[in-house]
């Protein structure tokens, strides 16, 4: 049981990058209250696990029912990734972008709760991990214990994102945002390239 803890903890921390989705977040949340930024981090966090919980136990079920497969989560989920990247890397700066936010911006569903935290990865990790385990409740019991370790240190995380904030100030959000957008849009065609590689589609047309 304890090996399947450590394995799962490893695989789920690596799945989810709890240190890249704080980034990311900081970036996204630059012109946000604290308060405002620890409401969207607590909602976010809590949607997502509700979101890989029901993968876990339904997952794999649903999505053969529904006939649809890993790759295509992939791609789904690099095509909204590349989406926000792109945002992150052309949104320019305004007046504005120094004042308190008026119209405040809800980033818990979308992007930080799916496709950050709950990503096509992590479900997928989610599902062989359950699956690996099927049969055995206390294996199944300490993936899930994994998991729940794992979002927990993301919230502690995502929660100190404000002092990052405060340490960068409003111009060094706004370089780390742009940076971020780059390795995102990254990210997210390696998601693309995957789930492409994992389909066998290439290999179909070549063939």
């Amino acid at each position: 049981m304890f090996e399947t803890f450590i394995v799962a903890s490893t695989t789920l921390f690596a799945t989810i990058g709890p240190l890249d989705v704080t980034a990311m977040f900081a970036g996204l949340t630059a012109n946000e209250t604290a308060e405002h930024r620890r409401y969207m981090a607590r909602r976010g966090v809590l949607i997502s696990t509700a979101i890989l919980i029901f993968f876990a136990f339904i997952g794999d079920a649903l999505l053969s029912s529904l006939g649809i497969s890993l790759a295509a989560l992939k791609v789904a989920g690099g095509i909204l990734l590349l989406l926000i990247g792109i945002e992150m890397v052309s949104k320019s700066a305004t007046p504005a972008d120094t004042e308190e936010h008026q119209d405040s911006k809800d980033i818990s569903v979308f992007p930080l709760a799916t496709p950050f935290i709950a990503g096509p990865g992590t479900m997928g990790a989610v599902i062989l991990l359950m699956a690996d385990t099927a049969g055995d409740p206390w294996s199944q019991t300490a993936v899930v214990a994994a998991l729940v370790a794992i979002l927990t240190l993301t919230f502690l995380l995502l929660i100190l994102a404000t002092q990052v904030q405060r340490l960068l100030g409003a111009t060094g959000l706004h370089i780390i945002t742009r940076v971020f957008g780059v390795l995102l849009s990254a990210l997210a065609v390696q998601f693309i390239f995957d789930g492409l590689i994992d389909s066998s589609l290439i290999q179909s047309l070549i063939s």
